[in-house]
């Protein structure tokens, strides 16, 4: 069992209620956010939307589909900040009622080909993408402070503090949903946020940092994501590489602990229990031994008993595949179907709780 327990108190007491969670709530924040992710950047006094183009996009097969090119830009910080967003709108209902919307942060990566986003499209959602590279920068090795040239980009001029890249792509997320916000044709009560890998990572901090995400798709986000620092399969990645590799996703103190994480006064289970009572489903590659299988369903295990407290249990999902570290267009459709499911009625999810050999109950 992963520790701390999510339904005890700092000081011991239970958690016994909704409202008792949402004290509990804030304490896995406190014990999470700085240590790990260095904090996250403060919101700013505002976020504009700017329409740029709708010109065709030639890619998107779909009829009726509206394509929107623009910027979201961001007021009150130390320095102007923007960064570049596209929307693909799905034909306009009859009803011409707003639409379910899913925004991924990995446009600097493309794992939603065009085939998937035309998939999305023809289920009635509207896809929102952007490059999170321009919030921070991507930097292999430790973090070093030392090097001031490693953080003169993106976010960090305009708000300077000790927060990691990954904390400041998922800010970046939050900025694009105040940019959604803004278009008629979203529906504000269902956004949902997805990515792979690191881009789950910044995926799963935006949704348990911001309650207006109401759906958050992890595909493979493996340490410091989905899966557990405490709890290593054969293969996984453990925290003392992730600091060594990929230092400057995280607070400057995680890497502290690189050599005993079973120490950390926390573990992966309190970030995904931050999301409920709203939607959380993980996919994971039983072949993607780096992610660490394992340590992902010892969090779901841990992380549900949020859920099944605020009487939400449906709302948390894990599947298991076989093959390898991508988010395939297979995994793309299943997640579709969650959303489905859970934003828009009529589907139920195809893979919800299909335990490997090594799970137990």
């Amino acid at each position: 069992m992963l520790t701390p327990d999510l339904l005890t108190f700092a000081d011991g007491t239970p958690v016994r209620t909704p409202d008792d969670w949402r004290r509990r709530r804030a304490e896995l924040a406190a014990a999470i956010l700085p240590l790990e992710y260095g904090g996250m950047p403060p919101a700013p006094a505002a976020t504009r939307w700017e329409l740029v183009s709708t010109s065709w996009d030639p890619r998107i097969a779909p009829p009726g589909v509206r394509y929107l090119s623009g910027n979201v830009r961001v007021e009150g910080g130390a320095a102007p900040f923007s960064f570049a967003m596209k929307v693909w709108l799905p034909a306009e209902p009859k009803d011409k009622a707003p639409c379910p919307c899913v925004l991924t942060g990995d446009d600097c990566w493309w794992w939603q080909t065009t085939d998937m986003v035309n998939e999305a499209l023809r289920r009635g959602f509207a896809v929102a993408a952007f490059n999170r590279c321009e919030c921070a920068r991507d930097i292999f090795g430790p973090r070093d402070d030392s090097k001031p040239e490693q953080r003169a980009e993106g976010v960090y001029p305009l708000f300077p503090g000790r927060y990691g890249a990954v904390a400041a792509w998922a800010w970046g997320c939050h900025r694009a949903v105040d940019a959604l916000l803004q278009i008629p044709e979203i529906d504000p009560a269902r956004i949902a946020v997805t990515g792979h890998s690191r881009g789950g990572k910044t995926a799963l901090l935006a949704a348990a940092t911001d309650e207006r995400i109401a759906l958050c798709g992890d595909n493979q986000s493996g340490c410091c994501g989905c899966s557990a620092a405490k709890v290593v399969g054969a293969g996984g990645e453990t925290l003392k590489s992730i600091s060594k590799d990929w230092g400057q996703w995280f607070g400057p103190e995680l890497a502290s602990y690189a050599d005993r994480p079973d120490e950390l006064p926390f573990d992966q289970h309190f970030l995904c229990a931050m999301v409920a009572p709203r939607s959380l489903r993980v996919n994971i590659g039983l072949g993607d031994l780096w992610s660490n299988p394992l340590g992902a369903w010892e969090v779901h295990k841990a992380a549900r008993e949020a859920w099944r407290l605020l009487g939400a249990e449906s709302a948390l999902a894990i599947a298991f595949r076989e093959g390898p570290h991508r988010y395939w267009a297979d995994d793309w459709s299943r997640f579709l179907d969650f959303c489905a499911w859970r934003l828009a009625g009529g589907l139920r999810p195809l893979d919800i709780d299909r335990r490997p050999d090594w799970a137990t109950a």
